[in-house]
């Protein structure tokens, strides 16, 4: 008869009361030996972030990276130095380098938007399983190029598309998809309030042209999100928006930048579902909400950051089932530490999922080919907001030589 393994804490292997502790005599607190080795290509906010991640789940080590910035591999070194004090992180000199060293298992691509399609080009050509940051490509017909990629890839290549992971939304998986609780899914509805975008190196995330403009630079992991609750494609976009504050006096080289900063988006799906999406980037602090509307039970949550001393639920979900069956509010939430960890513990887990995913195991890590339609909707909503009218997804892809099935 097998016994379940027992569960290992990561969080009390990094405890500094457990120090005391000679190696022989950790159970429960031994992070236990790295089974795999992955090299970070691009080490900016989101590489580091990648970078602490990986150290911090334990079942892989960061073996090296590129990043033709120095600053950026300097960060990427003292978050490194964090998890491994007496270890040097190999920095190579070129992205070939990275990419084919024999002694990495995997590859994280993290760098900017307009380059992933080049930058996974030579990666593909390694073997090696890749986590591709995303959104996977900034227009339609580079993501489905990396589509067909990923046909001929012999190991996992993963999208980005984390949010699937943030606590509100993984609960709300569970309630809508998996428990049935909502019966069947009508409506959807996802708002996003929040900061405007960061500084980047190079500033391209203000430049449409380089970042697939803020609906698919930002907002693939909501659309990503509502093509998985509504459980089929997007048949029609109809969509509003404009640069309305941000960034009306940035410009850089000559050039002004033309990001939106605020859209309204409505997305009619093949089985019926109808959804919305409601943006505005020139808001205090972040605001995430999700409502999902079925025919026996409706689905809020949310997740707020404010900055404020104030005490109140940074994250807040309710089930609503009416008279004849039970409702229920909860915080869903993650150990502090993994959600410090970047994107409210979101990035961590879906590394769970990718070393999940080498190991053969089954999980709901975005694929490539939901990783194009996320893609596909947001640059549908950007056409719709530049013409005035609904884009007809069919006809959207057919005009770019692109078989919608």
């Amino acid at each position: 008869m097998s016994h379940p393994r027992t569960p290992r804490s990561r969080l009390m292997a990094r405890d500094p009361r457990l120090g005391y502790l000679p190696e022989r005599d950790r159970f429960l607190s031994s992070p236990g030996e790295p089974q795999y080795r992955f090299n970070v290509i691009g080490t900016g906010i989101n590489g580091c972030e990648h970078i602490h991640v990986t150290m911090l789940e334990g079942r892989a080590t960061i073996h090296g990276i590129y990043d033709p910035n120095p600053g950026s591999v300097q960060m990427a070194q003292k978050v490194f130095r964090r998890f491994a004090p007496d270890r040097q992180l190999r920095v190579y000199d070129s992205l070939e380098q990275a990419c084919n060293d024999p002694a990495a298992d995997g590859l994280i691509i993290a760098t900017p938007n307009y380059t992933h399609l080049d930058v996974l080009r030579v990666a593909a050509g390694s073997g090696k399983h890749i986590l591709l940051e995303k959104p996977m490509a900034t227009t339609v017909e580079d993501a489905h190029a990396i589509v067909q990629i990923a046909r001929d890839h012999p190991a996992v290549l993963q999208i980005g598309l984390q949010y699937r992971y943030k606590a509100m939304y993984h609960e709300a998986i569970h309630e809508a998809l998996e428990r049935k609780a909502l019966g069947e899914i009508r409506l959807i509805s996802i708002v996003e309030h929040r900061i405007p975008f960061l500084d980047k190196v190079g500033q391209w995330n203000k430049f449409s042209r380089y970042s697939g403009n803020t609906l698919v630079e930002k907002c693939c992991h909501y659309f990503d999100l509502l093509n998985l609750f509504a459980g089929a494609r997007a048949a029609r976009v109809f969509a509003s928006g404009s640069q309305a504050v941000n960034f009306k006096d940035f410009e850089r080289d000559g050039e002004r930048s033309d990001i939106l900063d605020n859209a309204l988006v409505i997305v009619d799906y093949s089985n019926g579902v109808r959804a919305g999406f409601n943006l505005c980037m020139f808001a205090p602090g972040f605001y995430e909400e999700i409502a999902i509307c079925g025919d026996e039970g409706r689905l809020k949550a949310y997740e707020e950051e404010t900055f404020l001393p104030t005490h109140r639920p940074t994250t807040y979900m309710e089930v609503m089932r009416g008279e004849d069956k039970p409702s229920r509010i909860v915080e869903p939430c993650y150990p502090a530490e993994i959600e410090a960890s970047g994107h409210k513990g979101a990035t961590f887990y879906e590394h769970v999922a990718f070393i999940d995913n080498i190991a053969g195991r089954k999980t709901r890590a975005a694929t490539v080919e939901e990783g194009f339609w996320s893609v596909v909707v947001a640059a549908a909503a950007q056409e719709s907001i530049q013409s005035g009218l609904p884009v007809q997804i069919d006809e959207f892809l057919a005009a770019r030589g692109i078989d919608a099935v």
